[in-house]
């Protein structure tokens, strides 16, 4: 039997800001090494003391915060948007065999079509910059939470729908209190993963409609003027950015799922209990 790494036990006991940090600061010294022995130049490869100098400096006039502001008032309604067509179209798909044969095709088809191709037709189309740039947003998170909607939707076991058409339930509250609940895990996980993919969309949208606002501005100006810390700023600012929405929405489920069994996995635990809160 192979004995466990000592100090990997004890990092599994340590609470998660802890590892967190700790992660951080062997990942800063491994930067800082590699810039030292590499004697890279700083436009090539700054230091992390380079890039803390640049974000003091654009923090203290105040660009940092004006630019992130603005490409969140982007991702966010993106966001939103994404899930307010993808979840009725996901249910429409899963109770419309025929709306899925003849929807279905062209999804699917769109999703062999870059973003970054999509996105200068947006900015043709919409004549304002802000919204064009939320679209692009949009059509990034839809597909991803559409998949795991209709996932969650065909995943509620037959024999649930039977037992709350005997309590003669009407759609609205088989929706309510059995496929809505049931889905939800499904559609929390695929939300996730769109909330850090709205984040890129509002990037791509911001390089493609040029206005000197967003994080992308800020990101272009920098590169070209090569100041690489700078660039850093931005990325490791739009990496924070999609953590703390991760973060959210993580929070939103731990919330929402509560009345969930540990220990029960799958989707017939959840439907279980929907149609056990339903029949209550």
């Amino acid at each position: 039997m192979t004995r466990r790494n000592p100090f990997l036990t004890w990092l599994d006991d340590r609470p998660t800001w802890l590892t967190i940090t700790l992660s951080f600061l062997l990942l800063l010294g491994i930067w800082h090494l590699l810039v030292v022995w590499g004697d890279y130049p700083p436009f090539i490869l700054p230091g992390p003391a380079d890039v803390g100098a640049a974000f003091v400096g654009l923090a203290r006039d105040g660009r940092l915060l004006r630019h992130t502001l603005v490409t969140l008032s982007e991702v966010i309604p993106g966001l939103a948007l994404g899930v307010l067509v993808a979840l009725p179209l996901a249910y429409l798909l899963t109770k419309s065999p025929l709306a899925e044969r003849l929807i279905s095709p062209y999804l699917i088809a769109s999703q062999a079509i870059p973003i970054i191709a999509i996105a200068p037709l947006l900015s043709i189309w919409v004549q304002s910059w802000y919204w064009s740039r939320v679209l692009v947003a949009a059509l990034v998170v839809f597909f991803p939470i559409l998949v795991n909607s209709i996932a969650g939707f065909r995943a509620v076991p037959r024999e649930f729908y039977d037992l709350m058409h005997s309590l003669r339930a009407t759609k609205s509250q088989i929706f309510r209190k059995l496929e809505l609940p049931a889905a939800l895990p499904t559609v929390l996980a695929g939300l996730k993963v769109g909330a850090t993919l709205a984040v890129i969309g509002a990037l791509v949208g911001e390089f493609v409609q040029p206005k000197s606002q967003g994080l992308g501005f800020l990101l272009v100006t920098a590169r070209y003027q090569f100041k690489t810390d700078e660039v850093f700023v931005v990325l490791l600012t739009l990496g924070a950015m999609a953590l703390s929405l991760y973060g959210l929405v993580a929070l939103a489920e731990r919330r929402l799922l509560r009345w969930r069994r540990f220990g029960q996995g799958g989707a017939a635990a959840n439907g279980s209990a929907a149609v056990e809160r339903g029949a209550a």
